[in-house]
């Protein structure tokens, strides 16, 4: 080997991620947000955007393309190029769907290489704030004492919502109606005009409406209590049933194959921004947890062991694309 090639090769050697992925990024990146604008997600993104911006050095565009809980969004990012400047907001939803739809046009794990979780939030049991009902125990006895005359709302069939009102009827054995609407946001109105009588929210959506008075919190599926509603017991509580400890998660997902010094540097950027105690404080004040994931591989097996739980979900409840 000549000296010129020995130098490179050492070079190459002790490469930096930055300098493999030739100065990225030189341009904005943009994320896809598969939510509508004001729900829960969609504002945890935003609030994280400028830190993460900042810490790429490049501005973050965030884009909403809402539609199918989520499929749009991530059909239009598979497509993109793999090169880090098109992002999706993935979470578990995106799982959830290609379970129930083997022959979308996309796959959650095979077309997009896991960046890193961004958040963590369980859903909240909610009613209308002049409901009859103060406890989750004395809603399921009532629901028992009238089958099939109750409906429970979500931001779509398929959504972390719609599992968790489908896990509480199979558990419990109710005869329940699931009212797809069009967005989370959708869910608290429909609770206060009376189309549905309870819904499971993400806590980012769920606990402002219950602290502004609009909605009742009778229960939540986090493992533990969570200290915005200390009062407020968690589902498996209720129900005696790991299958109840449900937690939506959203994290940033790149097109396949896009290179992994790239990769690396998008992980970086969110673990710096998620350790910010202001933004860790700010998703904590609505039920949410900020969870950067350790490396794109260590989100990666996250992802596939997620698959792995809501299978096990989706069998329980018997939930269908249409239903």
């Amino acid at each position: 080997m000549d000296r010129r090639a020995f130098l490179a090769s050492a070079l190459a050697a002790t490469a930096t991620p930055l300098a493999w992925a030739e100065g990225f990024p030189a341009r904005p990146v943009r994320v896809i947000s598969p939510y509508a604008a004001g729900g829960g997600p969609d504002v945890q993104l935003r609030q994280a955007g400028p830190a993460l911006g900042e810490a790429l050095g490049q501005p973050i565009v965030i884009e909403n393309k809402v539609g199918a809980a989520g499929v749009l969004a991530a059909q239009y990012v598979a497509q993109q190029p793999a090169d880090g400047y098109t992002c999706l907001m993935g979470s578990n939803t995106h799982l959830i769907q290609k379970l129930l739809q083997p022959g979308l046009r996309f796959d959650p794990v095979g077309d997009f290489a896991p960046v890193s979780n961004l958040t963590a939030s369980p859903t909240v049991l909610v009613v209308r704030a002049d409901a009859p009902w103060r406890t989750a125990q004395e809603l399921i006895d009532a629901l028992k004492a009238q089958p099939a005359q109750a409906n429970y709302g979500s931001g779509g069939i398929g959504t972390s919502a719609h599992l968790a009102g489908a896990t509480l009827a199979s558990l419990a054995g109710l005869q329940v109606t699931h009212i797809p609407l069009k967005g989370s946001v959708e869910i608290a109105a429909s609770l206060i005009r009376g189309d549905t009588q309870y819904a499971f929210p993400v806590a980012g959506t769920g606990i402002p409406q219950v602290q502004g008075g609009k909605l009742r919190a009778l229960a939540v599926t986090s493992r533990k209590r969570l200290s915005q509603l200390p009062d407020v017991p968690t589902l498996q509580e209720v129900l005696r049933n790991e299958l109840a400890v449900q937690e939506s998660w959203f994290g940033l997902w790149a097109p396949a194959k896009t290179p992994p010094a790239v990769l690396d540097i998008l992980n970086a950027a969110v673990r710096k921004v998620a350790a910010q105690p202001a933004l860790r404080a700010s998703f904590e004040a609505v039920g949410n947890e900020a969870t950067a994931s350790a490396s794109p591989q260590a989100f990666a097996d996250f992802v596939r062991s997620e698959n792995r739980k809501w299978a096990e979900i989706i069998q329980l409840t018997g939930i269908t694309a249409n239903s």
